[in-house]
This record gives C-alpha cells, structure tokens and sequence, in this order.
C-alpha cells in the first residue's frame, strides 16, 4: 500500500485520477472539482497550492484568448467545445470531461515539475 505522504503532488493526483471514489464517493465532475479545490485551498495554506497558475496554462495552451471563465469551465469548454453548458451532461460527457481534466491536470504538473 502507498503512503500518500510519499507522493509528489503529480502522482497523488494520478493517484486520485484512478480512485476517486475512494476518495469522494461518486466520482462526478462536480464532486472531482470540488475535491481539486479543497485540496488547493489547503495546499495554500502550507505555501504550496496545486492549482497555481493552472487558469492561465490552460488559456495559454489551449484557450488563445484572455477568458474569464473559472478552471473547471475552460476545462469543459476544451473537454465538449460544442456542449451548450446550460444543458446538463450525459454520463458519457462527464466522464470525457473527467478524462480531459486529469490529463490535462498531469500535463500541468509535469511542466511544473521540470521547471523547477
């Protein structure tokens, strides 16, 4: 069994990717989203938040433009380009969506990682 004390941030999101439920119980886009920000709020809080400078990656790298949209619409946006967001997902959606996120999510990391 893996502490996940031991993980590098990457490999406890990878971790995660592969078990949500484990972690949140039905592993939906809200509730996955949901999780990712709790865990940057207290990632914050030790001076090292997850989710810093993903926003402006994901602009950067697959927006194009300036866009004010949070995180977890401008991965939908990518995920679904022709989804109209005021309709809900269908479980095949949400989980491309999620697919997108956590790949996405790991490409950021990795960029992150060997910048450092």
């Amino acid at each position: 069994m893996t502490d996940p004390n031991d993980l590098t941030e990457r490999e406890f999101i990878a971790l995660f990717a592969r078990r949500s439920g484990m972690y949140i119980g039905r592993p939906d886009v809200r509730g996955v989203t949901c999780f990712l920000n709790g865990y940057d709020a207290a990632a914050r809080r030790g001076g090292r938040p997850l989710l810093d400078g993903f926003h402006e990656w994901l602009i950067a790298n697959y927006i194009g433009h300036p866009n004010s949209l949070v995180w977890e619409a401008l991965i939908e946006l990518i995920a679904l380009p022709d989804h109209d967001r005021a309709d809900a997902r269908t479980p095949e959606q949400e989980a491309r969506v999620l697919e997108v996120l956590f790949d996405l999510l790991d490409k950021f990391l990795a960029e992150r990682e060997t910048a450092e």
